[in-house]
């Protein structure tokens, strides 16, 4: 007999169902916790513990990149100071994604400017140098692929919700990258 929490194996031969009995004990337990059910389990509060701090990430590369685009001087600076800027505005909308799905599983999004930065996967740069400032944003890009690849490992499937969003921002990360190793050979 199946419990709420067991899962079930089919074999070939078998006829895949799901559990009714599990499905109403999950949907009606802890109503407040809104699509969070008790399959979450355990790994709630871890997932949320990293999703900070990708936030926190997201906010400092956010403000790195706002640096970098009102300061960027020299020949080139133009055309890069747009690309910080996209990538700002990019960075932003990640954190809003995550800070979104950080209250989905019920948790709180931490703005903390006091803490942001020791919370960061990435470093706030003050370069002056267009060359040091690509450089810096790419090393940080670069963090921030490797950062979200350990996350979707270690997410796997107790947050399919969760990992297929951080997929999508690895994504843009990777493009960040490949555009700021462009900018960095010319």
């Amino acid at each position: 007999m199946n419990t709420p929490n067991s899962t079930t194996t089919a074999t070939a031969g078998e006829t895949l169902a799901l559990d009714e009995k599990a499905l109403q004990y999950a949907a009606t337990q802890d109503l407040d916790d809104g699509a969070v059910t008790p399959a979450y389990g355990p790994h709630r509060d871890a997932i949320v513990k990293l999703l900070n701090d990708a936030l926190a990430t997201e906010l400092v590369c956010v403000l790195r990149y706002k640096r970098h685009y009102f300061t960027a001087d020299g020949l080139e600076s133009p055309a890069i100071a747009a690309e910080f800027l996209v990538h700002a505005n990019e960075e932003a909308a990640h954190a809003d994604l995550i800070a979104q799905r950080i209250v989905q599983l019920g948790g709180e999004p931490d703005f903390r400017p006091r803490t942001l930065e020791d919370r960061s996967h990435a470093q706030y740069d003050e370069s002056s140098e267009l060359k040091a400032m690509v450089r810096a944003n790419l090393v940080a890009e670069r963090i921030a692929v490797e950062a979200y690849r350990q996350m979707i490992s270690l997410i796997g499937d107790k947050d399919p919700t969760t990992r297929r969003m951080l997929e999508g921002i690895l994504a843009d990360e990777e493009e960040h990258a490949d555009e700021l190793k462009d900018w960095l050979h010319r």
